[in-house]
């Protein structure tokens, strides 16, 4: 029995160290970010660019972002947040159209949806459609959060970000 254990011991130290040897000198981890995570980073980017006047940059950012949510929803359907960016990407670069689309699937999905009820909200905002704004505000009211605080600001004029 004592065999058969360092045995074993000797095989997992072997194929540890011949995995660790042909890993990408990332710190071992060899997990590759999803379609949606690297979306969300350049969307984070995307925001930064715009809050320092950089515009281009941030429509660049929000390009990719949007490209990247599109290849993510046709590979996983139905996921709220997806269509979440989705719609705000879509807005951010003007279509308010089919960002509006976007947003109500995840609606559907999720009717609570923090994230969407914000984003939709300014959408309504920047097309003259206050009554469904304050439609959107209503859903967030209960929810102690900063999506309402921001949408209530919008909406009441203190601060645009659609």
């Amino acid at each position: 029995m004592k065999k058969i254990f360092v045995t074993l011991s000797i095989i997992f130290f072997i194929t540890t160290n011949v995995f660790a040897a042909g890993s990408s000198g990332d710190g071992g981890s060899t997990t590759k970010k999803t379609n949606y995570e690297k979306a969300v980073a350049h969307i984070k980017s995307a925001k930064k660019y715009e809050k320092k006047g950089k515009l281009e940059k941030a429509k660049k950012s929000y390009t990719k972002a949007q490209k990247l949510l599109i290849k993510s929803n046709e590979k996983k359907p139905g996921k709220a947040d997806t269509l979440n960016y989705l719609g705000f990407t879509t807005r951010k670069l003007g279509d308010f159209e089919n960002g509006e689309k976007y947003y109500l699937q995840g609606l559907a999905i999720d009717p609570k949806h923090k994230g969407i009820n914000e984003y939709l909200g300014e959408l309504y905002v920047a097309t003259n459609r206050h009554n469904l704004a304050v439609e959107r505000l209503e859903v967030l009211k209960g929810c102690s959060c900063e999506e309402y605080d921001q949408l209530k600001a919008v909406i009441a004029g203190e601060k645009s970000k659609y």
